[in-house]
């Protein structure tokens, strides 16, 4: 236990800014089954901030504002099979920015943009 952070918090966490988080948030679920932890709406239902874990990492999303506008990102995931998260973005309304391909290294990885412009590598060791 640290008490510096919350108990199952890693020490860092990725924190996406973008134009539409409750759509990024569905987006995570549908892909990653990503569980929802927290999110503190403010009075007109923005998420001024929440929080979803993958697995074992926590990512912290934010609506934009105009002092804190949407930024291009890109976030590194490991999964299970690279090959059926690849799918099941395009399912959920992402463009391929990669299809899957072993190349130099022991991962197979490939790449999505969300509907919110995140990009998405996703990547399996396969040895």
């Amino acid at each position: 236990m640290h008490s510096y952070k919350l108990d199952g918090y890693t020490a860092v966490s990725p924190y996406l800014i973008v134009d539409d988080a409750r759509r990024t948030i569905a987006f995570l679920r549908d892909v990653f089954d990503a569980v929802s932890l927290r999110e503190f709406p403010d009075a007109s239902g923005r998420l001024m901030h929440s929080e979803v874990r993958i697995d074992d990492s926590v990512v912290m999303i934010a609506d934009s504002a105009p002092e804190w506008p949407a930024v291009p990102t890109h976030v590194h995931v490991y999964v299970l099979d690279v090959d059926l998260t690849y799918v099941r973005a395009l399912q959920a309304g992402a463009s391929s920015v990669q299809i899957p391909t072993k190349k130099g290294d022991e991962d197979k990885r490939g790449g999505v943009r969300d509907p919110g412009g995140t990009t998405w590598w996703i990547a399996t060791r396969v040895g």
